[in-house]
């Protein structure tokens, strides 16, 4: 197994990217991840729009989507390994949905998700009429989403607003100029994104949500150890059969001493609950084969609110 503490990061202070650049393809992994659940006989989540944002990246990146895995025949081991990875990205969708449909059933109508990338919840859900939804990205990464759904003919669910910037910088600027409202209750979203940012821009971004958070506030945050063997095996194959380089180990900071997440929330007065994602996708029918447990990607998925 690879020692995470001994790896060094690819990403350098102010670096950006494309959709396919970078941080940027990690995204188009996910949205593929949603459209093979989409398509598969009994999705936990559906969303139509992941299929039409992956395939204008190009010809690997549809094959990356394709709910038959046929761009693994012949590797068995890699099919069910990539399965697994599918099924873990509809199990935090459905986790992440089911957080936003309670967030907005308390009266929330104010919602920030924090490094947007292809999420497409904003077009997807059921939001409740005067929800304002705030997308925060890079800004080549949110023309992407938006240029190709206006293309499409789609429209939010919701009122959408794209703050075009890096959360390494005054990111709370960019979004109270687009019409936050820090005396409203929001709910926060920060998923697949702490690995992504230093561990001293991760402690900045909960001061600044926390300190810009009223009683009723929730947020919820993927905490993930990415320390898999299984993720790396999944990261060659998609290099050697479909000539995509999408190493999240290498995009990622490994620093030793990070906060845990679901600690600092609790240590500032949020109310936190957590689950593992192996416990919630056995819940959920999408169980981890005993035999694949050592290669599987392991998270906890917190959900907590802010109360007087």
């Amino acid at each position: 197994m690879t020692d995470l503490d001994d790896l060094r990061s690819v990403r350098t202070d102010g670096d950006s990217w494309n959709i396919t650049e970078s941080v940027g393809a990690t995204a188009l992994g996910v949205a593929a991840a949603r459209a093979v659940e989409t398509a598969s006989p009994n999705p936990l989540v559906r969303d139509e729009f992941a299929a039409i944002l992956v395939s204008p990246a190009g010809p690997a990146w549809t094959q990356l989507a394709d709910p038959d895995i046929a761009w693994l025949d012949g590797d068995r081991h890699g099919q069910r390994l990539h399965r697994i990875g599918c099924d873990y990205q509809a199990v935090r969708t459905h986790f992440f949905d089911e957080y936003f449909e309670a967030a907005v059933g308390t009266g929330i109508r104010q919602v920030v998700i924090l490094a947007a990338g292809l999420d497409s919840r904003a077009y997807r859900l059921r939001w409740p009429s005067g929800t304002v939804v705030y997308e925060i990205d890079q800004p080549k990464v949110l023309e992407y989403k938006a240029g190709i759904l206006q293309s499409h003919g789609v429209v939010p669910t919701a009122i959408r607003r794209a703050v075009a910037v890096d959360l390494r910088d005054d990111w709370l600027a960019a979004l109270t100029d687009a019409g936050f409202d820090p005396t409203r209750p929001t709910a926060w979203l920060a998923e697949g994104l702490l690995a992504y940012l230093p561990s001293d821009a991760q402690d900045r971004l909960f001061e600044v949500l926390t300190a810009h958070s009223v009683s009723g506030s929730q947020v919820a945050v993927e905490a993930f150890n990415m320390s898999t063997k299984g993720n790396t095996h999944r990261w060659n194959r998609m290099r050697d059969r479909l000539g995509l380089d999408v190493n999240i180990e290498a995009l990622t900071y490994h620093e030793p001493g990070r906060a845990d997440a679901g600690e600092w929330l609790v240590d500032h007065g949020w109310q936190v609950h957590g689950v593992g994602n192996i416990e919630e996708m056995a819940r959920l029918g999408r169980p981890v084969p005993e035999d694949l447990s050592d290669e599987a990607i392991t998270t906890t998925l917190l959900r907590a609110a802010l109360t007087d």
